[in-house]
């Protein structure tokens, strides 16, 4: 019995043959895509087969960065890198570097060369970019006339803006007429006057869009004044007229959201902007008729027929003071009068006559103070307490009083 080996062995053995052979070490297989799955950690599972046998693949993912499109089921593929043993599993496998689409190496070298001699013109540049009017009236679309690109259009459009009017030009989107079509409609929609444009169509192989990849096409896009939405392909397709239109949109279905303002919400909008509107007009409204009534107040304050009535009350409030100022002053002179009267009282010839005593007037009506006053056989007139009394003189006859003259 000969030598026995362990499975390890022998699966090291055969990887050390497939590493000694160069040929596998840089190798390219074509063939279709089966059994594809993208792994959550970045890495791609896929089968490669033809009518002779098949062969597993995976594509790590840090070689992703290279791939511009996604794997599907039976697509035709080119894919280069290495074949090896999967020493654990006992079974080989190829390590793709590269994964190209069968038959389009040299479309994609043209695409390349093509991308960057546009790039170099500034056809890409942002700053010729145009914005997209915030709603438009009228689109314009350059597409084919049947398939889901135009119906997905029309149905987007009009379920944001039943109010939009789409104009159709249906060019042609696929083989050697088509980037004329494309060019033609763009030009007529232009002079037309549509407010938006969308150039593109449904998805396909690289083959299929290339009218959208065409040096002519993308001129026209960059020469048109109207602001131009690129809908070309699914989301992994990318064109030439992506990278020169205004705006790139994802699908048709997108290029068609994109074009359109969604009515719901401007409506939901305008009636914030109403509501806040009517809220403002009634806060000023609320200001100016306070406004109104402050100066209806000066104004009442200050008219004349106010003023009059202001004055009259103040008048009257004086004509009081004044009346129990003048009360005042004339019970302070009736006080003072009193006190007066009642001095006199005590000097009153008058008051004397009632005590006995008579007040006598010569015939000149001079006080008699003395017998040298009268003259025998004059009258004189004697004032007593209840009356006069006319007299002649007889006779004087003087009386020592012990009183000096002046």
């Amino acid at each position: 019995m000969g030598s026995i080996y362990t499975v390890g062995q022998v699966n090291q053995y055969i990887k050390n043959m497939f590493s000694q052979d160069y040929l596998l070490h840089s190798i390219s297989v074509r063939g279709e895509v089966s059994n594809c799955k993208y792994h959550s950690s970045g890495h791609i599972y896929f089968t490669l087969k033809d009518k002779l046998g098949v062969i597993s693949c995976i594509m790590f993912a840090g070689n992703r960065r290279g791939l511009s499109f996604s794997l599907t089921e039976g697509m035709q593929v080119v894919v280069t890198g290495k074949v090896d043993v999967y020493e654990r599993d006992g079974r080989y496998q190829l390590y793709a570097s590269s994964i190209a689409r069968d038959g389009m190496g040299q479309l994609y070298e043209k695409f390349i060369q093509l991308k960057e001699e546009l790039e170099d013109m500034g056809l890409f540049a942002p700053e010729y970019k145009k914005p997209l009017p915030t709603a438009p009236k009228v689109i314009g679309v350059v597409t084919a006339s049947t398939g889901a690109a135009i119906r997905d259009i029309i149905s987007v459009a009009k379920g944001r803006d039943p109010y939009v009017q789409i104009i159709l030009y249906p060019a042609i989107v696929q083989g050697d007429a088509a980037p004329a079509s494309i060019c033609r409609g763009i030009k007529l929609l232009e002079d037309k006057g549509v407010d938006v444009m969308i150039v593109g169509r449904g998805g396909g192989s690289l083959e299929d869009l290339w009218a959208f990849n065409d040096k002519d096409v993308a001129q026209a896009i960059f020469d048109c004044s109207v602001p131009i939405i690129s809908a070309v392909g699914h989301e992994t397709d990318t064109t030439i007229a992506d990278f020169v239109a205004d705006v790139r949109a994802e699908t048709p279905t997108a290029g068609a959201a994109l074009a359109t303002a969604d009515r719901l919400k401007q409506d939901e909008l305008i009636g914030q902007y109403k509501a806040a509107l009517d809220r403002n007009i009634t806060r000023s409204l609320d200001t100016y008729r306070q406004n109104i009534a402050n100066r209806q107040t000066v104004l009442t304050s200050k008219s004349p027929a106010n003023r009059i009535v202001s004055y009259r009350h103040r008048a009257m409030l004086l004509e009081e003071h004044l009346r129990d100022r003048m009360s005042d002053a004339i019970d302070d002179r009736r006080r003072r009068l009193a006190l007066i009267s009642a001095g006199l009282d005590g000097i009153s010839p008058v008051l004397k006559l009632t005590q006995g005593y008579s007040y006598t007037e010569s015939d000149t009506g001079a006080n008699v103070r003395s017998i040298k006053d009268v003259k025998v056989g004059k009258p004189v007139t004697i004032h007593v307490c209840d009356g006069i009394i006319e007299a002649d003189v007889t006779a004087t006859k003087p009386v020592n009083t012990g009183l000096s003259e002046d």
